[in-house]
């Protein structure tokens, strides 16, 4: 997917529906830096706000992800690939958060095991060893929900019975027993209990 296409088209056709940066921001109810930044290829239109910005510039959301009017003939290949492509984004964007928890948690526990061990027998001072105990604890928390927000958000859980991918409410995600990114829960589609893994994109 070619950002710096995609911010060329959207320009060439804000300017043939005589919108101004500002007027199309204003239409959307974001910044003219948002659209600024499209249009020079740094970002691209959320997900939310694409068929409002289409409907805006009298395109389908396949030729903005293609960054150019479409065709009949090429219609079904550009929608497949435009399609493939955003799963491929995804995949990577959920990738990258999961790694990112990965890190937290190795990093937190770390300077968890390592304020215990300094508590214990490099400070003796009681109120040094307390606050640095205390700090690791408040850290390791904080990383836990932090880890537990990426964990809800990236990807979703296959049930290995009825193949149906989904996100878990936050009660089925706490009260879950859990090996790593498997976790046992009822399905939502079929109603079995049952282990269901992690996988990056439905």
């Amino acid at each position: 997917m070619n950002q710096e296409k995609i911010g060329k088209f959207i320009a060439s056709c804000r300017k043939e529906n005589g919108y101004t940066q500002a007027a199309l921001a204003e239409k959307l109810g974001i910044t003219d830096r948002a659209v600024s930044k499209w249009e020079t290829g740094k970002s691209l239109p959320d997900a939310s706000i694409m068929i409002e910005l289409c409907k805006l510039l009298n395109i389908n959301v396949n030729e903005l992800l293609a960054g150019e009017h479409i065709v009949m003939d090429n219609y079904r290949e550009m929608a497949e690939a435009n399609m493939l492509e955003l799963k491929k984004k995804e995949e990577g964007s959920n990738k990258a958060l999961l790694a990112i928890e990965v890190v937290l948690l190795v990093v937190s526990t770390f300077f968890l095991v390592a304020s215990l061990l300094a508590g214990e027998y490099a400070i003796s001072n009681t109120a040094w060893k307390w606050s640095l105990i205390g700090a690791a604890l408040v850290l390791m928390v904080v990383c836990l929900g932090v880890c537990m927000a990426i964990e809800i958000k990236a990807g979703y859980y296959e049930c290995p019975e009825c193949g149906h991918k989904y996100v878990p409410d936050f009660k089925s995600y706490i009260c879950s027993t859990h090996m790593g990114w498997t976790r046992k829960m009822r399905c939502p589609n079929c109603g079995e209990k049952c282990w269901q893994k992690k996988v990056y994109m439905k």
